[in-house]
């Protein structure tokens, strides 16, 4: 789908640059931007590579079960039908690590080991459990604490005050989750998505 939006963008700029003349701008300009995004994935590397670092060293020594056993009460309201010692619930917290340090690029290799270990403890495979669904919506929401990406970029573009936009981040992302998590839960409550999974089941059963 995001292959044919870009495509759209792309074809539209073309169209309207040649309908004003302007199409030696269009050109200039995309060799332009295409120079200025390797500049920028560039600068992101080293961000990258020690934060990652970071998430592999905590993996390794085991600090991030002891942060799971920490957040445990938390964890246990969001996701009450996951184990707390199971492999999904680690996954999912180097993937909300990741989120809050804002490397979301970091974060989706853990996103889609721990969809798969949720895949396992999920009964009606045809349908994406409670636990799945409230882990997507705090994925995508994701609080920010470090927006280190963004920073990145606003560095590496010349800002003269990159961290300015921490606090707006940490507002947005924290509003963003709260509704995430809210709509989650009331969603699992609604008698009409409650029917479709026991159809959904039923189904699965009688094959």
């Amino acid at each position: 789908m995001l292959n044919y939006v870009w495509f759209s963008l792309v074809l539209i700029s073309i169209i309207v640059g040649a309908i004003n003349g302007k199409l030696p701008e269009v050109t200039k300009a995309a060799f332009d931007m295409a120079q200025t995004s390797v500049n920028i994935a560039f600068g992101l590397i080293g961000i990258m590579a020690m934060w990652l670092g970071i998430l592999k060293i905590a993996e390794d020594s085991g600090v991030d079960k002891i942060i799971a056993k920490i957040i445990r009460p938390v964890s246990k309201f969001l996701f009450p039908d996951i184990p707390a010692d199971h492999p999904a619930m680690t996954a999912m917290l180097l993937n909300l690590s990741a989120n809050w340090l804002g490397l979301s690029n970091a974060a989706t290799p853990f996103g889609l080991k721990a969809m798969d270990e949720l895949q396992k403890l999920n009964e009606n495979k045809e349908v994406a459990s409670n636990s799945m669904v409230t882990f997507l919506a705090l994925n995508t929401a994701a609080i920010t604490f470090i927006p280190a990406t963004i920073i990145g970029v606003r560095i590496s573009l010349g800002s003269a005050s990159p961290q300015a936009i921490i606090f707006t981040t940490i507002v947005a992302g924290s509003c963003a989750t709260t509704v995430a998590v809210i709509a989650s839960k009331v969603f699992q409550k609604l008698p009409v998505f409650n029917k479709e999974l026991k159809a959904t089941k039923a189904e699965s059963e009688e094959k």
